[in-house]
């Protein structure tokens, strides 16, 4: 079946049954209701749901799902009164419903890897945490994150071989003294350490723009075969979710084209 043929997901209603602070810019909302026990097996660590929010839809990361309580975590990334499924979690409360499509998802880490390498902005932190959690204790993970600053760092599985830097936005600036914009201190960060030894797994998610150079760095310079990256950009500056999608094929056969 082709691709534009495929039927459509089916639409579940979940209950918001409390919310849960997660950093000054995020909080998780746990949803639950008999329309999650109709979902299926979750196998991926990148697994997301479409929101409706009247005819639009907005994609968010499933950061869990617990069948045995039939409970699912999402976490939202707050930017004030700016869109619309930041404002809807932020004045969540018990009893309030919700629809989405769903689940999708295709990526999970393989522990046979010598190494895993994972880079991401606030909107990839739930995929990122759910792979951590399903890594086994002894493999070597490289963790890169960009946060706003020092205080919105996270709780992320931590073992004996992970290690995680948090990149803080406020911190770094250009010469002039300018901001720099969403990804480019986590793509410089990223490229000036040492990318593991051995046979290396690789998760790239965030702002498209940090994308370009990321999938340079990785495929040109380090080396690293396609088939163990999964490179994508969830959003991008200036454009809400339905500009980016509409423009996000053109954008990846460019870089395609480019590379």
């Amino acid at each position: 079946m082709s691709k534009d043929k495929r039927p459509p997901r089916p639409l579940h209603t979940a209950t918001v049954s409390r919310t849960e602070p997660v950093a000054p810019n995020m909080i998780r909302v746990i949803l639950t209701g008999d329309g999650l026990r109709a979902l299926p097996e979750l196998t991926h660590t990148d697994h997301y749901v479409k929101f409706k929010f009247g005819d639009v839809t907005r994609t968010y990361t499933i950061r869990s799902f617990d069948r045995e309580v039939n409970e699912m975590a999402i976490d939202f990334v707050i930017h004030g009164d700016e869109g619309l499924a930041g404002p809807w979690a932020a004045r969540a409360q018990p009893g309030d419903e919700i629809s989405f499509n769903g689940p999708g998802g295709k990526w999970r880490p393989n522990a046979q890897a010598d190494a895993h390498l994972f880079v991401g902005d606030e909107a990839a932190i739930p995929a990122i945490a759910a792979a951590l959690e399903a890594l086994p204790d002894d493999a070597v993970a490289r963790v890169f994150v960009e946060v706003a600053s020092g205080a919105h760092h996270q709780p992320l599985r931590e073992t004996s071989r992970t290690e995680i830097t948090w990149v803080h936005r406020d911190e770094h600036k250009t010469p002039a003294g300018r901001p720099l914009g969403y990804g480019e201190a986590l793509t410089l960060t990223v490229m000036r350490a040492a990318v593991p030894e051995g046979r290396v797994e690789a998760f790239v998610h965030g702002n498209a723009d940090m994308i370009k150079p990321l999938r340079r760095y990785l495929f040109k310079q380090v080396g690293v075969p396609r088939d163990q990256v999964s490179i994508s950009g969830y959003w991008r500056t200036g454009m809400n979710e339905d500009g980016w999608q509409s423009s996000k094929a053109e954008f990846n056969a460019a870089m395609e084209a480019e590379d």
